[in-house]
């Protein structure tokens, strides 16, 4: 289980880094439109809330192969949010 546990805060600690760089960027541009930074800070909680579900149906399962899974799920999810916020300027 403490295996989960750390699963777990390393989507928090991920996400919420993802969002703290969002944060710091709006920050370095006052005058860009929050707007899609806005949709992307949204995108990444959503991340967090489907993930934290499907750490809950892969227990129920008992299947540890989901976890490797669900953990490439996130690297690439933030990866293509990080791409995004790049694309922003």
């Amino acid at each position: 289980m403490s295996s989960i546990r750390l699963f777990k805060k390393e989507i928090n600690n991920s996400i919420g880094s993802y969002i703290e760089e969002v944060y710091a960027w709006e920050l370095n541009h006052p005058d860009a439109d929050l707007k899609s930074t806005e949709q992307l800070i949204d995108r990444s909680i959503a991340l967090f809330d489907d993930l934290i579900e499907k750490i809950h149906q892969t227990k129920r399962q008992g299947g540890k192969e989901g976890f490797k899974a669900l953990k490439e799920h996130l690297s690439n999810s933030i990866d293509a949010l990080q791409k995004e916020l790049t694309k922003l300027g």
